[in-house]
């Protein structure tokens, strides 16, 4: 069974998905507008340009998570479910999963994104294998905190040796969809590295490499 691994934001998603449930919480007024908006974009633009540290990205977006009950988060990310992440699902994206499954592959989502907003979003997908970053539960509440190794950089390809290793699989024949230059750690230990709708840098990289490079976004 070969593997077929997809990144989340701006891979399969036409958008950032954590960028987005920033906004979406702003919009709530669950948030001070002015200091998370401003926060939001600093570690988006951080994360765009592969400088972001991702300890303190998570110490900043799990504290909205680590204010409220399970209960009122999971009211919530139905809310943003429906209203920005539905519409950010393109039928080429879609397409894509069910054709790997369709074969046989094993498909799964690896996301630096925390599995609290990744969850629903790959089960949307049919998709049922996730690989994300953790954020820290303590008395069924979460920390700001991240448990174990963030699914990051580096972390992917360790992550992803865990889980492997677990289910005795193997990345031969694997293949690893990502729009980012922060997965190429990942992209360089697959069989089949694919660009989707890639950043500058990686465009520039595929190129290079002759990766294939495809658009699933209009």
């Amino acid at each position: 069974m070969a593997l077929a691994l997809f990144d989340l934001d701006n891979t399969l998603l036409a958008g950032d998905s954590d960028y987005e449930w920033g906004r979406f919480l702003i919009t709530k007024g669950l948030v001070d507008e002015a200091y998370y908006e401003a926060e939001n974009n600093r570690f988006y633009e951080q994360y765009k340009q592969g400088t972001l540290d991702i300890y303190e990205f998570a110490a900043f977006s799990f504290q909205p998570l680590a204010e409220r009950s399970m209960k009122e988060l999971a009211q919530l990310h139905a809310e943003f479910m429906e209203q920005v992440i539905r519409p950010m699902i393109d039928k080429p994206a879609q397409a894509l999963v069910d054709q790997h499954k369709e074969q046989g592959d094993l498909v799964m989502v690896i996301t630096a994104t925390n599995s609290f907003i990744t969850k629903p979003i790959v089960q949307a997908f049919g998709i049922e294998h996730l690989l994300a970053t953790e954020p820290q539960i303590l008395n069924n509440r979460y920390t700001t905190k991240i448990e174990g190794i963030p699914c990051f950089h580096e972390g992917k390809v360790q992550r992803l040796k865990n889980w492997l290793a677990a289910n005795n699989m193997s990345l031969q024949d694997s293949c690893f969809y990502s729009d980012s230059i922060n997965d190429l750690p990942l992209l360089e230990k697959v069989d089949r590295p694919v660009a989707v709708d890639p950043d500058e840098k990686l465009a520039a990289l595929a190129q290079q490499k002759n990766w294939e490079s495809i658009s699933l976004h209009a």
